[in-house]
């Protein structure tokens, strides 16, 4: 986390900078090009939008583009849309602001990342992004799918193939669609995309307004304490598939 579902929280929250002003910028040099804060001040924000996990907000100049990494949160005039990621840091501590920007009216929008993994930007190229999570079609899917020969799993994790998923909401989605994550991509079938699509347009909108991806049916509980499945009782599967620790039914998910 922060998957794409926490991306769209801090979108709306970064909507309450639009026609707000820069004053001053610090942010960590490591994370952001040399000419960043040169970029961002005196410029006044316009929009908010997102693709996938990145957050591009507008101005009337460049287009800055934040990247969170795992533990990055964002933070407007001292509200956070998130208060805490699940394996984020436990407080929100101004030694771990990567970057701060103080605007003209006195408010400041800021990014609060413990790890040092968020990445700053200026005009990101979204081209090689692929359909974002709520926007991509049942066709764009099948085709994702039907090209790739490795686990379903790394394909859906793959930001190319569809931006915004992330670990634990490919884990739900094919919890709830009935899919193995270790299937090969292309080998699913028709109906089998048509589960998954539908999962998608299902849970996705309805975990983002619970709060976002650690609020599924396989939430951070469920993965640690690794209860029976809640769908068949059976034992929960857990093993790195796609580089990334899953878990899964092997009773119901073939």
């Amino acid at each position: 986390m922060p998957e794409g579902l926490e991306v769209e929280l801090y979108r709306r929250t970064a909507v309450g900078a639009i026609g707000r002003a820069v004053a001053r910028v610090v942010v960590d040099g490591s994370l952001a090009p040399p000419d960043f804060a040169d970029a961002v001040t005196a410029r006044v924000f316009t929009s908010a939008d997102r693709v996938g996990k990145l957050l591009l907000l507008g101005t009337d100049g460049p287009t800055v583009g934040l990247h969170f990494g795992m533990t990055g949160r964002l933070v407007l005039d001292g509200t956070a849309a998130i208060e805490r990621l699940e394996y984020g840091g436990r407080r929100d501590d101004e030694r771990w602001d990567r970057l701060r920007i103080e605007l003209t009216d006195g408010g400041v929008l800021r990014v609060n990342d413990p790890r040092r993994w968020a990445r700053f930007s200026i005009d990101p190229d979204v081209v090689p992004l692929g359909p974002d999570l709520f926007d991509v079609t049942r066709a764009q899917l099948r085709a994702v799918l039907r090209r790739r020969r490795t686990t379903l799993k790394a394909v859906l994790l793959d930001q190319h193939a569809i931006a915004g998923l992330g670990n634990m909401l490919v884990d739900e989605l094919l919890w709830h669609s009935g899919l193995d994550p270790r299937r090969i991509a292309n080998t699913v079938t028709t109906r089998q995309v048509v589960r998954l699509h539908a999962a998608m347009a299902e849970h996705l909108p309805a975990m983002l307004e619970r709060g976002g991806s650690h609020t599924g049916v396989l939430s951070p509980d469920v993965r640690s304490s690794r209860p029976p499945c809640p769908r068949d009782g059976r034992p929960l599967q857990v093993a790195t598939v796609g580089g990334r620790t899953s878990v899964w039914c092997a009773y119901h998910q073939r």
